[in-house]
């Protein structure tokens, strides 16, 4: 599932790259150009510095002439506007405030144009990039035109001039102070810090969290931040908002530090590959708003049937009894309006038919009531994900199933490896007003042979629709209009089952989607 603000044409998007040449290869440009090529964006250059440097360590930085790294700006800004620009050493004051200029040049015709900035202040040996009036000018003038800003644990503090981050809540509070400077969203790496997993906190307009994952062990790391800046600044020229970039970012990073390797004697670079989003092993979870060590341990109750088939959405026992009478044997009791019914009689008949028929019933969003009243499961939105008390729905024994929409969303229903997981819309739907634009098949295909979870696409479906959502691998294919809005529900029921029946064989084929849908 990707969120975008725009499809991108044919030919792969632009970014440039405004950072420093390292002659050993490990980072800056160097990294940089192999990131985009992971993603299948076209990378440029700008040379804001050139250092002579190996694997052991920096020997020595330049920075380049104000008036040749003005000329490079000039000369692709002519010919190859950029989509996004990710900005890593900039080397001077004086190059910085060039690169200003520019950035408000360049948003005079392209006011969507993306600024992702890796505050590049230091090396992992201990050499500094920058010293008190270059950040200083980061502060003032840099960091308030950022989309994007990627510090490690280490230059936060630097930026903030403060003390180091000593633990989460520090590192949360500086997140909000970051953005408090001007940058839409800033996320604080975890590279630096210690401990088994390698923990992200990012604070965006959309989400915010700690992304996480088992810390690769390898000694090779070098270009580690710069392939994640630059990782974010491509997805987003391809048309994902930051949230979802910065997922992509964590897994592309995982990826690459999986494939490092030796050049050297010190540390060796990182290796990004374009198959990263192909790997379950490179999907991060997401912190849930009541993140806790209990919510992390949590175990759901296995679905009795994962091949789920025809998944009735409806919204009364009484609609539920229908369409169990029908064949239908998995379906969701959705009350949209609980104060014109007596919500727990309707919980209590729709739970008596279901047995009755053998049948897997899922209470929408009502799990104090699914508990009490023995419900097989409930299924939650993200937004109930807030005030749900998880760990009684788990120790009840109710199988639980998770709404997503976008990949922050998948990452924190992972978190909680929940006994399947929804995928949606997957077409136009006017069951519920939603901010998502479609999914499509490519999306639910992706997922579905992803994710080690029973898959269920819903939103906008019928029954052309049902069989090629099956076709892309949904477990279960969820039906609301196309059912109780039918001539013939009975016979609405037939047709679509039918259609699911008919298909033997479903799309197992992970990949990153090229479309890109919000």
């Amino acid at each position: 599932m990707s969120t975008a603000i725009k499809n991108f044409p044919s030919n792969p998007p632009i970014v440039w790259s405004v950072a420093g040449s390292d002659s050993g290869a490990g980072a800056g440009l160097q990294a940089d150009l192999r990131a985009f090529e992971a993603m299948d964006v076209h990378g440029c250059t700008v040379v804001a510095a050139i250092t002579a440097q190996n694997s052991k360590g920096v020997q020595l930085i330049a920075p380049v002439d104000a008036a040749v790294f003005e000329a490079q700006l000039a000369a692709l800004a002519d010919d190859m506007p950029p989509a996004a620009i990710k900005v890593g050493m900039i080397g001077s004051v004086d190059n910085l405030r060039v690169l200003v200029r520019w950035i408000d040049r360049l948003r005079q015709n392209n006011p969507q144009l993306t600024v992702v900035v890796d505050t590049v202040l230091g090396a992992t040996t201990g050499a500094s990039f920058a010293q008190a009036d270059l950040i200083q000018a980061y502060r003032d003038e840099l960091l308030p035109r950022a989309d994007v800003i990627t510090p490690n644990r280490v230059e936060a503090a630097l930026l903030l001039k403060q003390a180091p981050l000593s633990d989460a809540l520090a590192v949360e509070q500086a997140s909000q102070s970051l953005q408090a400077l001007g940058c839409k969203t800033v996320i604080i790496t975890g590279g630096d810090a210690q401990g088994l997993n390698s923990e992200d906190y990012c604070l965006s307009p959309h989400a915010q969290g700690w992304l996480r994952l088992p810390r690769v062990a390898t000694a090779h790391n070098h270009g580690t931040g710069c392939v994640f800046a630059s990782t974010v600044a491509a997805a987003m020229a391809r048309g994902f908002v930051s949230m979802e970039a910065l997922v992509i970012a964590k897994m592309a990073t995982t990826h690459a530090l999986r494939h490092a390797y030796a050049a050297g004697q010190g540390a060796g670079p990182v290796r990004p590959q374009p198959d990263f989003a192909q790997h379950i092993e490179n999907l991060p979870t997401f912190s849930l708003p009541r993140d806790s060590a209990q919510i992390s341990s949590l175990r759901f109750t296995a679905l009795s049937d994962t091949d789920q088939g025809l998944y009735a959405v409806v919204d009364s026992a009484a609609w539920v009894q229908r369409v169990l009478a029908s064949g239908v044997k998995t379906v969701q009791l959705r009350i949209k309006s609980p104060e014109l019914v007596d919500i727990r009689r309707e919980v209590q008949l729709a739970i008596q038919h279901a047995k009755a028929a053998n049948a897997q019933l899922f209470i929408n969003d009502h799990w104090q009531l699914a508990i009490e009243e023995g419900a097989y499961g409930v299924h939650l939105g993200q937004e109930d994900l807030h005030v749900a008390d998880l760990q009684a729905i788990a120790q009840a024994g109710l199988r639980l199933g998770l709404s997503t929409h976008c990949y922050w969303e998948v990452c924190r229903a992972w978190a909680l490896q929940p006994s399947y997981i929804a995928c949606g819309p997957m077409y136009a739907t006017q069951s519920k007003d939603m901010p998502w634009q479609p999914q499509g098949a490519h999306n639910v295909s992706y997922w579905s042979a992803l994710l080690p979870l029973p898959l269920v696409a819903i939103g906008g479906i019928n029954v052309e629709r049902a069989s090629e959502a099956r076709q892309a691998g949904a477990a279960g294919v969820a039906v609301i209009s196309a059912i109780t809005a039918a001539a013939s529900p009975e016979a609405a029921i037939m047709a679509l089952k039918q259609a699911i029946d008919d298909v033997k064989t479903r799309i197992i084929a992970p990949k990153l989607p090229k479309s890109t849908l919000y």
